[in-house]
């Protein structure tokens, strides 16, 4: 099985996630071949980065070494999952953004019962981790040796053609192109450029009840 992308340093986690595509991640019943990631990087140089600012206690799986996976909370409720790369000591990750169910559709379907189709299922980095069934308790945990919740299998075939672009959300180094995707796979999720909301806007929302 090849694993080369575990050997590569930080300063390639593109190259990482470019040939993380196609492989398969299983965890509790469900297996999803990834269909979209995007790269971050953690050597200073990548403000979107969650390691951007150095180590916390937070991020500090994001260090190494590679293989481990980091799990972070978003809106208070849901989950995302990064794989770590490089080489111990100098940050990079991976982010699962979206992908297929190639097994346990019947069980991922139940998990998702709003997705309105099964290409939805997962196309999206929460709605990966909900058919998956992972949560926090799967953050620094491997996803190589077996000792995890979860486990990153190669591909069954090459995933053919490969397409970049800007990253999904974030606020900060809005056009670097470390998104990546299988071309016309349905079960890639839309992009939406981050657009940053008025003064005034932000001012209700923060209001109670609001």
């Amino acid at each position: 099985m090849d694993y080369s992308w575990l050997r590569l340093p930080a300063t390639a986690v593109d190259s990482a996630a470019r040939e993380l595509l196609g492989w398969r991640l299983a965890a509790n019943g469900v297996t999803v071949r990834l269909t979209e990631v995007e790269a971050y990087s953690g050597l200073g140089e990548d403000p979107a980065s969650h390691a951007h600012r150095g180590p916390t206690a937070r991020n500090e799986v994001m260090f190494g070494p590679a293989g481990r996976l980091y799990v972070y909370q978003i809106y208070g409720m849901h989950f995302c999952a990064n794989v770590v790369c490089g080489e111990v000591g100098r940050a990079a990750a991976v982010l699962l953004r979206a992908g297929e169910v190639v097994d346990g559709l019947e069980t991922a379907r139940q998990r998702r019962p709003a997705a309105r189709k099964d290409s939805d299922l997962a196309a999206g980095p929460a709605k990966l981790m909900q058919v998956l069934a992972l949560n926090r308790n799967a953050n620094d945990t491997s996803v190589i040796d077996g000792t995890g919740p979860a486990t990153l299998l190669p591909p069954g075939s090459p995933p053919g053609s490969i397409a970049a672009g800007p990253r999904v959300g974030v606020t900060s180094a809005l056009d670097v192109p470390w998104r990546f995707w299988i071309a016309g796979d349905p079960t890639v999720s839309t992009y939406r450029r981050h657009t940053p909301r008025s003064r005034k806007v932000s001012e209700v929302a923060g209001r109670p009840g609001a």
